[in-house]
């Protein structure tokens, strides 16, 4: 016969109901919806086709990552890091030994700030005090100016009038 371990058999033609495959001389052996999972048509070498278990495929490997290159703003960044950190930390040291120093020159400068106020009010008041006491035998003088223009760029004319 053939040179396989399977038996095969010819088929009868197919009807509308079951397609050819599922037929036998005898009639039909299986549903579609019967058929079990992991069973497939194939067609075997002399062309005949028939019902036949397949091996499950089995997944393909993963595929190895390869390596890729460090981008250079990483670099520099990786690079630039210990500068940074190191200047902040030489930045703080400077700072603990200038503490007392501006903590100094900050009182100084609140000194400062005080003379500044205490002169914006005590310079006029002491304006103000001596002028009253040199006009005390004088009256007050009242000064009038009356200007008049014709016109938006006319030439203006004016008095002055001491009371």
């Amino acid at each position: 016969m053939h040179d396989t371990a399977y038996q095969i058999t010819t088929h009868a033609p197919a009807t509308a109901e079951y397609p050819a495959y599922l037929l036998v001389p005898e009639g039909p052996r299986m549903l579609p919806s019967e058929i079990p999972p992991g069973v497939q048509m194939v067609t075997l070498p002399g062309g005949i086709r028939t019902l036949a278990y397949t091996p499950a495929q089995a997944p393909p490997a993963p595929a190895i990552p390869v390596a890729q290159p460090i981008p250079a703003w990483a670099k520099t960044t990786a690079l630039l890091t210990p500068t940074v950190g190191g200047g902040v930390a030489a930045a703080g040291i400077g700072l603990s030994y200038a503490a007392p120093g501006l903590i100094a020159m900050s009182q100084a400068l609140w000194a400062a700030v005080a003379l500044i106020a205490a002169a914006a009010v005590g310079v006029p008041m002491l304006l103000r005090f001596g002028r009253s006491a040199a006009d005390a035998g004088r009256g007050t003088t009242h000064i009038t100016q009356n200007i008049s223009a014709s016109g938006m760029f006319g030439k203006a004319n004016g008095t002055i009038n001491h009371h």
